[in-house]
């Protein structure tokens, strides 16, 4: 469990120059030195351009190229990303309230909007590359999941104030449960790859916990919570961590910011932060809630957002983690039916065994769920 920069790989000659052409489209100054790509994430390419000012200075700068098959209008998603990121700058230079000193900015493409046409086509950005910092496939420590907790408790502070009617759904009802719920149930039963017949137990499990799906869908429809900005992709690996304090940096990776719940973000950092296992782990033995974990979760994203939480959102913070554990084994599992299109693969059934292990987690969260939330209670009653 050490932490990672993502593994950064060599390319071939002509991506090279493919590197150098679309990073040349950007408002860059100095000289292209190299490229690099940066393997990071299941959805989009990633790539680390080294630039080389006149005086001898090289800094580096991040490129991607929006994956399109996942995000059908990617112009929307870099509207959204821009929307975000400049607001969050602008609360930064305005009130000094940010997390350790460094922001995620776009650079100016050629032209003036965001992003860029590349050669082969595709849409794509550049980001400043943050450095001195890491980030965490797997937490070691209750100081990181509390940092990483405080960092997305903070970024839903920052954006708390930007009306979410400014910000498109880029991909609808990416957290709608129960329609992730019917599209499974539809999909085993078309069976388009012959494999559900290797699948039944998780089917079943899936089945068995049908009434979960309803739960934060219904608190929203009758507004016992409000629909707010979130970045519904609360991965530990997605907070920058700073190598020399330790201390939460920055958040990175915007394109799911939508409008959502508050629960659906503080579920996902349930989700993995609290097992020692990854997230494709094939021995579930190594999976488990650790308590110690949740408890540092909690406290540091209350620590951010208790004062705009309401009673409902802070009651079904336990809940969260376990809905959305939920959800993303249903997703898991349903790409694995329909032949692994979404979700970049590394060898064969890898997306059953991220199914298998998010199933373990729910388990072990049912088991725990009462603890967890006579926590939060705790919790709570201390802040008020």
């Amino acid at each position: 469990m050490v932490p990672s920069t993502s593994p950064v790989h060599p390319v071939d000659p002509a991506l090279q120059e493919s590197i150098a052409h679309i990073s040349n489209q950007f408002a860059i100054e100095g000289e292209f030195i190299e490229g690099e790509e940066i393997e990071s994430g299941h959805i989009n390419s990633t790539y680390r351009a080294t630039f080389e000012s006149t005086s001898g200075a090289r800094q580096r700068y991040i490129l991607q190229r929006i994956n399109e098959k996942v995000f059908k209008n990617p112009v929307a998603v870099m509207r959204n990303v821009e929307c975000v990121t400049r607001h969050i700058n602008w609360k930064v230079l305005r009130v000094k309230k940010d997390l350790g000193g460094q922001t995620l900015s776009l650079y100016p493409g050629r032209g003036g909007r965001s992003w860029v046409v590349g050669p082969n086509g595709g849409i794509w950005r550049c980001y400043n590359s943050i450095e001195g910092c890491v980030t965490y496939d797997i937490i070691e420590n209750t100081r990181q999941a509390y940092q990483a907790a405080r960092a997305f408790g903070s970024f839903q502070d920052l954006v708390s104030d930007l009306p979410a009617s400014e910000i498109e759904e880029t991909i609808p009802d990416f957290h709608h449960t129960r329609k992730r719920f019917q599209r499974l149930m539809r999909v085993a039963d078309a069976d388009p790859h012959g494999r559900a017949g290797s699948v039944g137990p998780e089917l079943d499990f899936v089945r068995q916990r049908e009434k979960d799906v309803d739960v934060i869908i219904d608190l929203l429809a009758t507004h016992s919570i409000p629909t707010r900005i979130t970045h519904n992709d609360t991965k530990i690996n997605n907070v920058m961590i700073d190598t020399d304090t330790d201390e939460a940096v920055c958040v990175i990776d915007l394109d799911t910011v939508m409008p959502g719940a508050s629960l659906y973000d503080f579920g996902d950092l349930v989700r993995t932060a609290t097992s020692p296992a990854a997230e494709d782990e094939r021995d579930l033995s190594k999976v488990a809630m650790q308590m110690p974990m949740f408890e540092a979760l909690v406290d540091g994203y209350l620590d951010a957002s208790d004062d705009f939480l309401n009673d409902a959102e802070i009651e079904h913070l336990a809940f969260s983690g376990k809905l959305i554990t939920f959800e993303t084994g249903m997703r898991f599992l349903t790409d694995f039916l329909e032949g692994d299109g979404y979700f970049k693969i590394h060898r064969e059934g890898h997306n059953l065994d991220r199914c298998r292990t998010q199933f373990k987690l729910v388990a072990e969260i049912e088991r725990q769920q009462e603890a967890m939330e006579k926590f939060v209670r705790k919790v709570r009653r201390g802040k008020r």
